[in-house]
């Protein structure tokens, strides 16, 4: 998708920005990279893109690689030496004062500190002040078209038809008796992706009882135990469709094989209160048309949970960004791990999973949320109970 310079232009003016600096070496910033088209592209040296607030962009190239922004409008110069470089991203910048680069201060947050520490020296040296390009890339790198949203919201239908077979299939085979495995599980589930047509980048998470309790738990075939009636299992899949273009979904349910234990639901409860305290910020923000940040999001579901005595054991964000990559490079609801200050752009999409960690059992509730111009809706259910995917006489 071609850069909106326009747009770009018209955002800097109004964050009063002078400019936007794109830098790439040797791939080392996947967002210029992907902005600028040269994915395809094997790049060896550095090269500049530099977008004004006003006026044509402007483009700083190696001599061996002339060609490498030449999809993309301005002007260009070249450069060999490194007197030449150094002239040259004089020239670029010009009377600039204040430019965006993905950076991010501090390394706050370590998706957008894409620019090594030495380049974001030098444009100071030169006497321009570096801001983050954060805001910058939520809007015109992390936003989805209407064609990138069609494809999470398939991808979604198609996470929750999964989510249920398994959930059935847990049933079926616990009711006869069975002896079932959580990497069992996790590979019929890899089956039902490819039947849907998904592709994700690591198989889903199937954690039973204690190993629920672990957030980054996921069985291999060393690593796995059996899934017994009367337990807890926790569900995380995530998977886009298999076509260029398409951006993930991401969900987490949790399931309990009989009746279940008033301790679990209690901490199911206190969980869904939380997703569904940030949801409720995200939505009151976006209707009455103001800034939420991220770490918004983030207090509001941990203030609930600390209140009803988990704080200590909710230990991670509140949320991330989904992309191309299931960790996209938006906003991600956090003012734990990072303070996210980034605003939450209009057709950015992004997870809200709260979660509670104790040592016998773990629950996690995550449903996935794209913002509109004065909306903010989930794209899939929320969930509202424990699935009880085996009866109390089968268990």
């Amino acid at each position: 998708m071609p850069l909106d310079i326009d747009g770009i232009q018209q955002a800097l003016r109004i964050d009063g920005l002078d400019g936007w600096l794109l830098y790439d070496f040797h791939g080392s910033n996947p967002i210029a990279v992907r902005l600028a088209g040269v994915g395809h592209l094997h790049t060896t040296r550095r090269w500049y893109y530099f977008i004004p607030s006003s006026g044509l962009p402007r483009k700083l190239v190696h001599a061996i690689e002339p060609a490498v922004l030449a999809g993309l409008p301005g002007s260009t110069v070249t450069y060999a030496g490194r007197e030449q470089l150094e002239t040259g991203v004089r020239g670029l910048l010009g009377e600039t004062k204040v430019v965006a680069m993905e950076f991010s201060e501090y390394c706050a947050i370590p998706y957008i500190s894409r620019v090594d520490a030495g380049t974001v020296d030098f444009v100071r040296a030169l006497g321009v002040h570096v801001v983050s390009s954060g805001d910058l890339v939520g809007r015109f790198e992390a936003a989805w078209n209407e064609a990138a949203i069609a494809t999470h919201r398939q991808a979604s239908e198609r996470l929750y038809r999964i989510k249920d077979q398994a959930f059935s299939y847990l049933g079926a085979r616990l009711g006869a008796g069975d002896a079932i495995h959580e990497f069992e599980v996790q590979q019929a589930m890899l089956g039902w992706f490819r039947e849907e047509g998904l592709a994700t980048d690591a198989p889903p998470i199937v954690a039973a009882q204690e190993n629920a309790g672990n957030p980054h738990y996921a069985p291999t075939v060393s690593q796995s135990r059996v899934i017994r009636p009367n337990e807890l299992v926790l569900l995380d899949l995530w998977g886009k469709l298999d076509a260029p273009g398409a951006v993930y979904a991401d969900i987490t349910w949790t399931g309990f094989g009989g009746t279940v234990p008033s301790q679990i639901a209690n901490v199911f409860d206190v969980v869904a209160a939380g997703r569904d305290a940030a949801l409720d910020t995200v939505q009151k923000g976006v209707a009455a048309g103001e800034a939420v940040r991220g770490w918004q999001v983030d207090r509001a579901a941990r203030d609930v949970i600390t209140a009803r005595g988990f704080g200590g054991q909710f230990i991670h964000r509140t949320g991330h960004s989904l992309g191309e990559e299931v960790h996209g490079n938006g906003v991600h609801m956090d003012d734990y791990e990072t303070h996210d200050d980034r605003r939450l752009i209009a057709g950015t999409g992004f997870t809200i999973e709260p979660g509670v960690y104790l040592p016998d059992f773990g629950i996690r509730s995550e449903i996935n949320v794209v913002v509109g111009t004065k909306t903010a809706e989930p794209t899939g259910p929320c969930q509202r109970q424990i699935v009880q995917f085996l009866s109390p006489a089968a268990s």
